[in-house]
């Protein structure tokens, strides 16, 4: 099959498709004497598997490192349990760091109890502070949690 039609096939955008090949994660694929890539059906489960991956949040290099497992038909499983133990333990920090951003934009919200003037607007001013650790309201001026806002056009 044509790259568009594995992207029909798989849900995934073509430019996802050539990056996961750039990326290593999908093999380089044979071309047809018009230098249209051809794929098959294993490169198609392949797409599939990464787009599984993704959907539970794994970073490329997981998903490297899986693919690798995957392909490894006769070793044992424990590599993968071991990442996946991890991949829960940046799951974990991850929804601490939101909570954490919670209380943040809560804090901040709390900055601006009325309908004011612009000029007047305690949000605005507590987010015009100098930046500093922590900002006098108590919460992190520059912190910002990683991978909270997703793209939903872009899969990568």
């Amino acid at each position: 099959m044509k790259i568009g039609e594995l992207a029909r096939a798989a849900a995934t955008q073509v430019e996802t498709i050539r990056y996961y090949e750039r990326q290593g994660l999908l093999p380089k694929v044979e071309r047809s004497e018009g230098n249209y890539r051809i794929y098959d059906e294993s490169d198609a489960a392949r797409l599939l598997f990464i787009r599984r991956c993704r959907s539970l949040d794994m970073t490329l290099d997981e998903i490297r490192l899986l693919l690798r497992f995957r392909d490894a038909t006769e070793e044992n499983c424990a590599g993968v349990n071991t990442l996946l133990h991890e991949h829960i333990g940046h799951v974990a920090l991850r929804i601490r760091e939101l909570r954490q951003l919670e209380r943040q934009l809560k804090a901040l919200l709390g900055q601006c109890d009325d309908v004011r003037e612009m000029s007047h607007c305690g949000i605005l001013n507590a987010l015009d502070e100098p930046a500093s650790d922590v900002g006098d309201h108590g919460f992190p001026v520059h912190q910002h949690v990683r991978g909270a806002h997703r793209r939903r056009l872009r899969q990568r």
